[in-house]
């Protein structure tokens, strides 16, 4: 977990650096609605505020073949240092009876960084960002990838009417499996209904096209509650369309933004 560590410390110490060298004067938008990545595959294409404290967190339970795994918190840690910047943080999840393919085992999973830079302005009112970041090797043995896995992200999102959005992601990433890199092409789209001021429901697609091994296409369909305008709770349930995925999965979250940073 040392990495892990090393990890959290760098990421709030360049944050810290950032907002000071910038200039930047936080808190603006401190009473904007919360934004999150959860519960959909595709990431929120909004960054979070300058100055601003995001916790996305969650359990997930994956039914496959009779067995079932649970993973737990699910933790990313979002950090706003610039006003169209972020700072992201994957924390390491546990993985209760995770499958290996030659067994069930618990342990952690690898930590993951990176930062969301916020495209734009854009024509046709898109909102527009992109995610580089990259997995470490930080997890149990036999969960870990033992490598350092990078990934990059396009989400967008667009406005249809006072009530429905669509956005999508389109994404690469070149997950070490078996000692090899196995790159990956990956793209999702869903549309979200309001459905009242604190409820939201979507139904989305994704769908992985990794160089070796099949497909791994999704249907997931949830809802979101705003507890407040820096609360959110959510449900999901994911079903395999193809061959190579798990049978279901269905989790529950609780994310929260906290502003750290009023101004200078």
């Amino acid at each position: 977990m040392l990495r892990f560590a090393f990890a959290l410390m760098g990421i709030a110490s360049f944050g810290m650096l950032a907002l000071n060298a910038g200039g930047q004067k936080c808190g603006s938008d401190a009473q904007s609605t919360i934004a999150t990545d959860r519960p959909q595959f595709t990431s929120s294409s909004i960054v979070v505020p300058c100055g601003s404290l995001q916790f996305e967190n969650g359990f997930l339970v994956t039914g496959n073949g009779g067995q079932q795994t649970t993973d737990l918190p699910e933790t990313s840690v979002r950090f706003g240092i610039l006003r169209k910047t972020e700072l992201r943080l994957g924390v390491p999840n546990y993985f209760y009876n995770y499958d290996t393919g030659s067994g069930f085992t618990n342990g952690f999973g690898d930590v993951s960084v990176g930062f969301k830079q916020q495209l734009g302005p854009t024509p046709g009112n898109f909102n527009l960002s992109l995610i580089p970041m990259v997995s470490l090797p930080s997890g149990a043995n036999l969960i870990s990838s033992h490598g350092y896995d990078p990934t990059v992200q396009l989400p967008w999102s667009r406005g249809l009417s006072k009530n429905w959005t669509v956005a999508g992601m389109f994404s690469v990433s070149w997950p070490t499996q078996s000692g090899r890199r196995n790159r990956t092409g990956q793209a999702s789209m869903y549309f979200d209904r309001q459905l009242t001021a604190p409820w939201d429901a979507y139904v989305e697609y994704s769908g992985s096209f990794p160089e070796r091994g099949g497909p791994q296409n999704f249907i997931n369909s949830g809802m979101a509650y705003k507890v407040s305008s820096h609360q959110q709770l959510d449900f999901h349930a994911v079903f395999g369309l193809s061959a190579a995925t798990p049978d279901y999965q269905i989790g529950l979250g609780y994310s929260f933004r906290l502003q750290v940073i009023h101004g200078k």
